[in-house]
């Protein structure tokens, strides 16, 4: 399993509209890409398709920008990861093609790896990654003093 640079550079723009929640004010698009070094033309689409998944909200004008549409502790890599890639939905096809008992263990084996997967994204919120983030940036703080 991989993660792809557009889910990539989304969780980066999300983490740092998590980080801004508070003030309540909108970040815009250049402020992102600058600090998350993201294109900000690609960077425009990803927020577009996280605002029609419900992730973020906008708000025009030349105060306007971005902002989480919920609470960072509410978001979880699985919902952000669902809205970008889409949820990978696999047809039952037990009825209509008999399976080899080889093929069978491989698919117990898949669907074990993909369940323990999707726990550890459903257990990570936006809130997580800023408390990680912000703990290794008191590590890293201690380490040159």
């Amino acid at each position: 399993m991989e993660l792809s640079c557009k889910s990539e550079y989304a969780i980066l723009a999300l983490i740092e509209l998590a980080t801004h929640f508070q003030s309540g004010e909108p970040l815009q698009i250049r402020q992102i890409a600058a600090q998350q070094k993201i294109p900000d033309r690609y960077l425009e689409q990803l927020l577009a398709t996280l605002r029609r998944g419900g992730l973020v909200k906008s708000l025009r004008g030349s105060k306007g920008g971005y902002f989480l549409a919920r609470e960072p502790w509410k978001i979880n890599l699985y919902e952000v990861l669902g809205c970008l890639e889409g949820l990978d939905v696999r047809i039952c096809e037990e009825d209509t093609k008999p399976k080899t008992q080889d093929s069978a263990v491989v698919d117990e084996v898949w669907q074990e790896a993909r369940q323990a997967a999707n726990a550890v994204l459903q257990k990570y919120t936006l809130a997580d990654l800023c408390e990680k983030r912000d703990a290794r940036k008191q590590l890293d703080f201690m380490y040159y003093i």
